[in-house]
């Protein structure tokens, strides 16, 4: 398996987090949102200018900023 940061993965293409390389109060937000060590996640949409992305992640879709997607690694 390859391990890349979250804001590299290709849209359609799932991938399983790995780390979260934050901490503090993005940490808590990120671990809200369900984003958490073995969690499959799927890039779904591109916004026109290309930042944020729309991931689909446990049955719900939320949009990320390309900083914060950065802090996520996912194995591929």
């Amino acid at each position: 398996m390859k391990r890349i940061h979250l804001d590299e993965l290709p849209l359609e293409t799932t991938g399983m987090v790995d780390t979260l390389n934050c901490n503090g109060a993005i940490r808590r937000r990120l671990l809200d949102l369900g984003i958490v060590k073995g969690t499959k996640i799927l890039p779904i949409l591109k916004s026109p200018s290309g930042d944020p992305t729309a991931f689909l992640i446990r049955g719900s879709v939320i949009a990320l900023r390309k900083e914060d997607a950065n802090l996520i690694l996912v194995n591929v």
